[in-house]
């Protein structure tokens, strides 16, 4: 039987060389033996508490735990990629956060709360980016598509719920959403920290 130390270093190779966030589920599989969930999570803390300080950090996201670079050191990870990132469109930007925060909405809602027609390449660069997806129809005629935040979304932005999402107040002067979405909700502008993805308006 593996002791926890073993247990800690089993953990940390499968996270270092697994390509998406593992869930306890996935971790638990690593082993023969049964391993609790609440140990689990008390070894992982251990783990996380145990990389601090250096340039990678162990996470826990919406999808399950991942190592990632601390976002302070993502200045000079970029100098080494050769290709310049594109930015956001506002309205790709006004369209994640109305849905983040008022989902599941169609586009006539995001519609009336931005006041101009939703472009389908703005609906079609956030499905591909995955962060956004059809989660149903409304019953009204015309049945239109129902559109919510995925995972892939919150991992991206490295929250674990949309609780943890920014107050509006951090973002009303980049994208002027104050006066159609309450102070109460709040918007996306952590998503510009995020991969971006090419989007016309």
């Amino acid at each position: 039987m593996l002791n926890p130390n073993d247990v800690k270093t089993v953990l940390e190779a499968a996270l270092l060389a697994a390509q998406e966030p593992l869930a306890l589920a996935d971790l638990k599989r690593l082993f023969e033996e049964e391993i609790g969930a609440d140990t689990l999570r008390r070894l992982l803390d251990e783990l996380r508490e145990g990389w601090q300080g250096r340039g990678v950090e162990l996470v826990n996201l919406a999808s399950g735990w991942r190592f990632q670079t601390r976002p302070e050191f993502q200045q000079y990870l970029e100098r080494l990629s050769h290709d310049k990132p594109p930015r956001y469109s506002r309205a790709v930007m006004e369209t994640l956060a109305i849905i983040a925060y008022r989902q599941p909405v169609t586009r006539g809602d995001i519609e009336n709360i931005r006041g101009v027609t939703v472009s389908t390449n703005v609906i079609k660069s956030l499905e591909a980016r995955g962060w956004i997806d059809t989660v149903g129809f409304r019953d009204v005629p015309g049945r239109p598509a129902l559109y919510a935040t995925t995972k892939n979304f919150l991992d991206d932005l490295g929250l674990r719920s949309l609780q943890e999402l920014p107050p509006l107040e951090q973002i009303s002067s980049t994208l002027d959403l104050a006066p159609q979405i309450s102070s109460s909700e709040q918007s996306t502008a952590a998503a510009e920290d995020a991969a971006p993805v090419s989007a016309a308006d």
